[in-house]
């Protein structure tokens, strides 16, 4: 099964961020009495919860993904986005300034156009296997 290198990054990337959300979930539930009691900005329901959401929208994104399922593309873009402006509006709120503001916006910005790109890829190809080709798999 040949993916497109774009489409292949993106499996990565999605991945990746699966197994930090199962870490971030698993420390969280781990280390919920320390967290309690040095009150940190990151508090155990937070961390367990935002865990949870992420790391299960992240399976299903993989699931959509490795399945070629057309439905991926749109969740891709809608996951990215919703995932942008969680880790902003957690940076903004619930952290100190950082010196690293430039290099995350200029990751950031390379994460959304690199997915962008797999999602109109990821649209191609759907269109074609279902309107084309749909004996080909």
């Amino acid at each position: 099964m040949k993916r497109p290198f774009s489409v292949t990054l993106t499996i990565v990337l999605v991945l990746m961020l699966a197994v930090w959300n199962a870490i971030r979930t698993f420390t969280s539930i781990q280390w919920h009495n320390t967290l309690n009691e040095y009150t940190s900005t990151s508090s155990f329901v937070f961390g367990t919860a935002f865990g949870v959401i992420w790391l299960i929208m992240s399976v299903v994104l993989l699931f959509g993904i490795w399945q070629k399922k057309p439905w991926s593309a749109k969740m891709l873009l809608g996951a990215a986005a919703a995932y942008t402006v969680w880790v902003w509006v957690g940076r903004f709120t619930r952290q100190t300034p950082a010196q690293d503001t430039g290099f995350t916006i200029i990751i950031n910005l390379a994460c959304l156009i690199l997915i962008y790109f797999t999602s109109k890829s990821l649209t191609r190809e759907a269109y074609e296997r279902d309107t084309k080709n749909p004996e080909v798999e």
